[in-house]
Formats: C-alpha cells, sequence, structure tokens
C-alpha cells in the first residue's frame, strides 16, 4: 500500500472512501464553505458572524485586561481545591494499554487534549510551557500548571494544530515533541504554518486548506480533515492573518473526533455535522468569552458552545479553553457554571457535553458506562 506523502497533492475530502457512513454527500461538495483571502492576500472570515473589535475598544480591553487578575484566587490552596491537577494515568503506564472499544480523551489544560482512537494517539494545540508568549518572562501566564511534561507523555503518533496564537502553537513544546519523536510524529497544520518558524525542523508536516485530508503514514485508515472555523491569525505586528486558521475533524474505522481549536460561533458547524456527524466526541471550547462586544466575533461563549455541540451532533463534547490561562474578563469558574445551564435550557443531559480536571482522562463506552481516570 503506498504511504501518503507530505509533499504531494493534497486530497479533497470528498475523495474518502472509508468510513462510508460519514462520506460526505457529493450534493453538498459545492455548498461548503471555502476559505478566502481579501485585497490584501490575507485570510478572512467569509461569515457575518464574524467582527474584530475596534482599536480602540481593543485598546481599551488591554489597558482593563489587570481587572482580569482579580478573578481567580492568588492562593494554591484553593486553586488546588477547586480546580485541580492530577497526574495523568499515562505517567505510570507510557504503554497505554488498549482502551478497547471505546475512545479515550485526557484534559492536559487549555485547549491541548490527548485523544486515544482507532489505533492512533492524538495530541491538540499543545503547550506545555508556563507562558502563551514567545518569551517566558513576560505574556499570559499559567494559574493551573500542565500535568505533566512532554516527556512523560505517552507515544504520540499526530498533531493538529488549529492556528498561530501563542496559546495554541507553542514553539518550546513543538520543539520538545519534535525532539522526542522526529520524523515518527505528523503534524497537521493549516495553510502556511508549514514553513512557520515555531515548526522548524518538524518532518511529516501536512499543511492544508478548508475540506482538504491527509493521514498518518503506516496508518492510512484514519483520516484527518482541515475543517473551518471563525477566528484570525497573528504571531507578530506583520503577519496579521498571513495564515489559515481552523478546526479539524478527524475519521477513523470506528470512531470519529471533532476538535473545534480557538472559533467564535457561525453556521460552518451546521456543515460539518450535515458532512461528517455525528461524532463521537468533539473538543469544544467554553472560556475567554468576556467582555462579549469585544471577543464574540472569535471566542463562543458557553452557550454558543452548547449550540455547536448539537450543530455538529456530538454524542459527548469536552469542554475547553478554559480554566488555564488568564485571558479575558469572566471569573475562572463561570464557564463550567454556565455551560451545565445552557445544557439544562436545551434539555440535554449534562454528561452529553462535560468538564475533566486537568490531567484527568475518560474513557468513552459506546453503551455509555464511561469510566474517568
Amino acid at each position: 500500500m503506498a504511504l501518503p506523502d507530505p509533499d504531494a497533492p493534497r486530497r479533497s475530502s470528498s475523495s474518502r472512501s472509508s468510513r462510508t457512513s460519514v462520506r460526505p454527500d457529493d450534493r453538498l461538495e459545492e455548498e461548503v464553505t471555502r476559505s478566502c483571502r481579501d485585497k490584501r492576500d490575507r485570510f478572512t472570515n467569509p461569515w457575518s458572524t464574524w467582527q474584530f473589535p475596534s482599536g480602540f475598544m481593543l485598546t481599551k480591553f488591554l489597558l482593563r485586561k489587570k481587572r482580569a487578575n482579580s478573578n481567580f484566587p492568588a492562593r494554591k490552596e484553593v486553586l488546588d481545591s477547586e480546580l485541580p491537577v492530577l497526574e495523568p494515568y499515562f505517567v505510570n503506564n507510557p504503554d497505554l494499554s488498549p482502551s478497547g472499544p471505546g475512545l479515550r480523551v485526557t484534559w492536559l489544560g487549555h485547549a491541548t487534549v490527548l485523544v486515544e482512537m482507532d489505533g492512533l494517539n492524538i495530541l491538540t494545540d499543545p503547550i506545555f510551557s508556563q507562558r502563551a508568549s514567545p518569551f517566558q518572562f513576560m505574556g499570559p501566564k499559567r494559574y493551573r500548571g500542565p500535568p505533566c511534561s512532554v516527556q512523560q507523555l505517552p507515544r504520540i503518533d499526530a498533531v493538529v494544530i488549529s492556528h498561530s496564537h501563542y496559546d495554541h502553537l507553542d514553539a518550546d513544546t513543538v520543539a520538545s515533541l519534535n525532539a522526542r519523536f522526529g520524523a515518527a510524529l505528523s503534524w497537521f497544520v493549516p495553510l502556511g504554518l508549514k514553513n512557520l518558524r515555531a515548526m522548524n525542523g518538524c518532518k511529516n508536516v501536512m499543511e492544508l486548506d478548508w475540506w482538504e485530508e491527509n493521514c498518518v503514514p503506516t496508518h492510512d485508515d484514519v483520516t484527518f480533515v482541515c475543517t473551518p472555523s471563525q477566528h484570525w491569525s497573528r504571531r507578530n505586528a506583520l503577519d496579521t492573518n498571513k495564515t489559515l486558521w481552523a478546526s479539524w475533524t478527524v475519521l477513523g474505522p470506528e470512531h470519529s473526533f471533532f476538535f473545534a481549536g480557538d472559533t467564535g460561533y457561525c453556521s460552518v458547524f451546521k456543515e460539518i455535522g450535515r458532512r461528517f456527524g455525528p461524532f463521537d466526541l468533539a473538543a469544544i471550547p467554553i472560556g475567554a468569552y468576556l467582555p462579549r462586544d469585544v471577543l464574540k466575533g472569535q471566542h463562543v461563549d458557553p452557550e454558543e458552545a452548547v449550540q455547536i455541540h448539537m450543530d455538529l451532533q456530538a454524542k459527548r463534547s469536552l469542554a475547553i479553553h478554559w480554566g488555564t490561562f488568564v485571558l479575558a474578563y469572566e471569573h475562572y469558574l463561570e464557564p463550567p457554571r454556565r455551560l451545565k445551564e445552557a445544557l439544562k435550557q436545551k434539555g440535554l443531559n449534562l454528561e452529553s457535553f462535560f468538564t475533566l480536571h486537568h490531567g484527568e482522562s475518560r474513557l468513552l463506552t459506546s453503551h455509555g458506562a464511561d469510566v474517568y481516570h
């Protein structure tokens, strides 16, 4: 069987022949939302729901940012009680015993998730650094540390990156993963990120546009589809929106997983749900959403996160992008509280969209008897 070449032409999602239960309807092929660029040849969002704060609003937000620091306790004892950081089960079991017929997910803080499905170990937007910044002496600092180090991770087969912001693409973490796993690790990134300095030295980097797909060499029964999200990108003052942002759809012979990355709410999640749903598991952000006049276009609130869960037809969803960095104004425990209220208002089972402690795992089984550890 020929192995996929990361430099070969990218495949459209309509060409996928496996897992016919989620094969996209050919009639929808022309209806999907494609990536687009503005007159300056920079990526832009095609939805009317997209809005970016004015310079005045953004300056006001940044000047008042210190107020957000009052929204979490300074005492470590309180944080340890309310947001404990647990040692992941794999630290003492690095070979990862087979998860059986289920799908296992471990939350490692912020948008970093380890998913074990269909023989692959997949890591999303990994950040193990103390700060989401190009410098480790300034910038947003974790108030909940990573539950393990890169060296304590089990075998990682694939990493998906949603966009270039420092809390989702951390150069030090990328370098550590590359040093440990080298060419055995496949990277899936949106357009423009392959040659970014943060990805220097990485092998097997698959750079995809929205709706294109590829797979891990030697494991072509699991398909990684680059799917849209509503966001933006920047790593310095000169490269705003020069690289694309994305969500990721992972389709295996037994399970399916959706990673939203970082996003505002828009109609594309209904498109993704129609083409690839229902999903066995989705990882959806619920934090960094206040004030809404500044952040609505780029970050969903818990109520919008529940709507994405429904749009995707997700059987279960994990709440991410909260409880790790101070990025906005909401109280650090408000996101999970509002999530529960939103689920109740929609008449949904509270366990259908769940939270985990840092380092905690959940084995999802088809019969619903899920196991935490």
